[in-house]
């Protein structure tokens, strides 16, 4: 099963993977997207996500 995963160093902390799939990603303290909820991609459109991502810091992990 692929799941989203989000390169750390890659990431500006912009919040549009948690605003389209709060129950996937969320930015922890440190203003990273981190996937807390690997398994609930068929609750939201996780490929929106990853295509929105405006430095194209999600992609799929199998």
């Amino acid at each position: 099963m692929k799941s989203p995963v989000v390169d750390y160093e890659a990431c500006i902390g912009c919040g549009s993977c948690v605003e389209i799939c709060p129950e996937v990603f969320e930015l922890k303290n440190d203003d990273k997207a981190w996937v807390t909820g690997s398994g609930k991609c068929d609750s939201c459109n996780c490929q929106e996500a990853i295509d929105i991502c405006p430095v194209q810091a999600i992609s799929w992990s199998e």
